[in-house]
Formats: structure tokens, C-alpha cells, sequence
């Protein structure tokens, strides 16, 4: 018998996040009574969660096993605990969105705006991260990407419009060394290159052909990489070189002539953001809340 249900929360987090540190952290505990909670319940199963080194935590087989029982009942009643605030005539809970910055910025910000004044006392966690993340293991309700495709047990929900790419210089730049006027002429030029962080490669620039439609990939080569979009256009308007950009992201620039954009028939959209989440997500009053308001 278990004597304190909230040592089995703690296990859900502990697992997910593989640190007693980082657990301690998002509960608000010290690390030391959280790893005497867990070894607590360790000894009342009598069984083995976790392997523990000096620097990280791992479950066990049966504590692999445990977590992927008890995983989706703790979801489930908190979702029917905070389904039961319609009889206030409000919602409140807490959604925690993983997205690329991007996203948060300037796809669905306005949409969150609006979603926060309609539901004041829900709370939002926003993580901001490039890489694709894994949202079940992440603890997050839901995540942002790029176009429709998600594993089998997702739904995805189209939230944006397309994305426009733009080629852009400063002024400076191209006086000091061309405008490119074709896709062949980028190879003698200083291109800003993204290391993605993902794979750990270089961010390839994909361009689509004004006159046979056809997909163009070029892997950009240049004396600065960087890891973000927001070190790309401080460098552009640095006039170190050229910049494949969301177009929003520069509108005032180019309104201004800060920067110029380049090769623009040869631009390519990208399919709009969509919310992925997993299917059995998608009846909790909240997060319908959330899905109804980002895709209006």
C-alpha cells in the first residue's frame, strides 16, 4: 500500500525528466527530499525504480513499466479535476507549449493575447526551443512545428499561414560585394549559416524556381555560424553577409531599408505552424479551449 499518492507524482516527474535536480526544481522541493521520497516508495514496492548515477537518473525495466501505467491516469484526472471549473463558468489549469520562438512571436502571439483575457485564470508555460521536442517525455501539453506531419498517435491542428522566406543583405553588404542575381552566385558570397541543433548540420537554404517550379537546395558556407534566428539578423544588419529569414521577421527592415531582399523570385513558402498534441488530449475542455482560439 502506498502511503502518500504524492510520492507517485514525484516518481512521473523524476522519470520524465531523468534529474532529481531538475524534478526538485519544477515541484519545488530540495533535491535531497526528493530522492528520500524515492527511495521511500522504492521500498515499499519493494522493487527498483530507478539506476541512479552521479549524473543522471534512469528507470529501471519496472520502473520503465510503472511510469507508462501511471502516466496517462495522472493526465486524466488532472484534466477531469480542471473540467469540473465549467461549473464556475470558467476554465483554469495549467497548458505547457513547447514551440520554436518563431512560432510565439509572430505566429500565434495575438492568439494567446486574446486566449489569456478569455481564460484569466489559466496559466501558460511557453518553451521556446528549435529543436523538435518530444512532448510526451517533456511533460508538455502540446507543440509547435512546422507543417502536418506528426507521429501516428498525434493529431495535428493547422494554427498559422504559410511561412515566406526571404533572401536579405544590408545595403552595405551588396555595395561592397554584389547582388546576387541568380542561385549560382551564392557560393561567392558570405552566407550566414544556422547549426541546427537537432542533427547538429548546417540549416540547408531552399529556394524554388521561378519558371520550372523546381525545389533548389543550397548549403550555405560563410566565416559565421550561429545557433538562432535572432543572431542571423543582428548579423545581416552588421552587413556580414547574406540571410535566408522568415520575412516577418525583417518587415521592418525592409520597410525601412535597413536590409534588401534578394533573389525574391526564387522565394519558397514554408506550410503554416500546426499544434501537435496527443489524441487523447483532445476532449479536455481546456485544451479544446486552446486548439478553438489558435485556429480561428
Amino acid at each position: 500500500m502506498i502511503e502518500n499518492m504524492n510520492e507517485l507524482r514525484n516518481f512521473i516527474i523524476v522519470a520524465q525528466v531523468g534529474s532529481f535536480t531538475k524534478a526538485a526544481a519544477r515541484l519545488g522541493v530540495s533535491t535531497s527530499a526528493l530522492s528520500h521520497s524515492m527511495r521511500k516508495l522504492e521500498d515499499q514496492l519493494k522493487i527498483k525504480l530507478f539506476n541512479r548515477t552521479t549524473r543522471s537518473v534512469a528507470t529501471t525495466e519496472a520502473g520503465e513499466q510503472l511510469f507508462k501505467k501511471l502516466f496517462p491516469l495522472f493526465e486524466s484526472i488532472e484534466d477531469n479535476v480542471n473540467a469540473l471549473s465549467i461549473f464556475r463558468d470558467t476554465l483554469n489549469g495549467t497548458l505547457r507549449i513547447n514551440g520554436a520562438d518563431h512560432a510565439f512571436l509572430y505566429a500565434i502571439w495575438d492568439k494567446l493575447l486574446i486566449f489569456m483575457k478569455k481564460y484569466p485564470e489559466v496559466k501558460l508555460e511557453l518553451t521556446s526551443d528549435m529543436k523538435f521536442a518530444d512532448i510526451v517525455a517533456g511533460r508538455f501539453d502540446a507543440g509547435i512545428r512546422l507543417g502536418k506531419e506528426v507521429d501516428q498517435d498525434m493529431i495535428a491542428v493547422r494554427i498559422s499561414d504559410d511561412m515566406q522566406m526571404t533572401l536579405v543583405a544590408s545595403p552595405q553588404y551588396l555595395e561592397k560585394y554584389g547582388i546576387p542575381k541568380h542561385i549560382n552566385d551564392l557560393p561567392q558570397h558570405q552566407c550566414l549559416c544556422v547549426r541546427m541543433p537537432t542533427s547538429e548540420g548546417l540549416f540547408v537554404w531552399e529556394f524554388r524556381h521561378p519558371k520550372t517550379k523546381e525545389l533548389i537546395k543550397f548549403t550555405p558556407s560563410g566565416k559565421l555560424i550561429v545557433n538562432n534566428n535572432f543572431l542571423v539578423k543582428k548579423a545581416c544588419l552588421s552587413h556580414l553577409g547574406l540571410a535566408l529569414i522568415p520575412k516577418d521577421r525583417v518587415s521592418e527592415e525592409l520597410e525601412n531599408g535597413e536590409l534588401v531582399e534578394v533573389l525574391s523570385n526564387y522565394a519558397l513558402n514554408y506550410e503554416g505552424y500546426h499544434l501537435y498534441y496527443p489524441n487523447r488530449r483532445q476532449n479536455a475542455p481546456l485544451f479544446k479551449a486552446l486548439v478553438e482560439e489558435l485556429k480561428a
